[in-house]
C-alpha cells in the first residue's frame, strides 16, 4: 500500500491527457526512482512555470511575456490573423514554420451540449482585432470537427462587418482530425491551399 503523498501524486498524474491510473503509477515510480535527476528538477520547473507563464492579452498564447513573443515580433505580418481553437493548435501551426502572421486563440469551440456559447469564447476580442485597418485576412484554422466547423461559420459571420477577407484551411485536413496531431507537411499543404470561408 502506498503512502498518501504517493497516492496524491498518482491521482494528479492520472489527470494529465493520455495518462490513466496505470500509466500514472508507472510515471510516479519513475519520478521517485530518479528523484534527483528527474523529480526535483521537474518540481522546480513546474513551480517556475506556474509563477511566470501567462496568457498573452492580445492573442491568448502562453508565454512568459505579455504581449507574447509572436505578437511582439515586428517581422510577423500583422495583416494576417490565424484563428485557432486552443494554444496547442497555435503551437502545431508554428511547428510547420510556414505561417508568419499573427494568431488568435478562441479558447475552445461553440458547443450547445457543453453549454459553450459565443460569450465563453474570445470572439468579441477577435472582431475588435479584425476591425483594425491593418488586418486584411483572417484565416479560420479550427479543427475539422462538427463543433470546429460550426465555430468557423459563426466567426466568419461575425467578421463580415469588419470588411476583412476570411479564408479557411483546405479540406485536406482529415474530418474529425485535430491540428495538434497533424504532421507538418499536412499543415503546410492545408495552409497553402486555404479557400474563402
Amino acid at each position: 500500500m502506498t503512502g498518501s503523498h504517493i497516492d496524491r501524486l498518482i491521482r494528479l498524474l492520472a489527470k494529465l491527457p493520455g495518462l490513466g491510473p496505470r500509466s500514472a503509477r508507472r510515471a510516479a515510480l519513475q519520478l521517485l526512482k530518479k528523484r534527483e535527476s528527474l523529480l526535483q528538477p521537474l518540481a522546480a520547473e513546474l513551480v517556475q512555470a506556474a509563477e511566470s507563464i501567462r496568457n498573452c492579452s492580445q492573442c491568448g498564447n502562453l508565454d512568459t511575456v505579455d504581449p507574447c513573443t509572436i505578437c511582439g515580433d515586428p517581422e510577423r505580418d500583422e495583416s494576417l490573423i490565424c484563428v485557432v481553437e486552443e494554444v496547442a493548435d497555435l503551437w502545431a501551426m508554428e511547428r510547420s514554420g510556414v505561417y508568419r502572421g499573427r494568431y488568435h486563440v478562441l479558447g475552445g469551440t461553440l458547443s450547445a451540449l457543453d453549454g459553450v456559447g459565443p460569450e465563453e469564447l474570445k470572439i468579441a476580442k477577435l472582431v475588435e482585432r479584425a476591425s483594425n485597418s491593418r488586418v486584411t485576412e483572417v484565416i479560420l484554422a479550427t479543427n475539422a470537427t462538427v463543433d470546429g466547423q460550426t465555430t468557423a461559420h459563426y466567426v466568419a459571420d461575425r467578421l463580415v462587418p469588419c470588411g476583412v477577407g476570411t479564408t479557411k484551411l483546405a479540406h485536406g485536413l482529415p474530418m474529425g482530425g485535430e491540428l495538434d496531431y497533424l504532421d507538418d507537411g499536412t499543415l503546410t499543404a492545408a495552409l497553402k491551399a486555404r479557400s474563402p470561408a
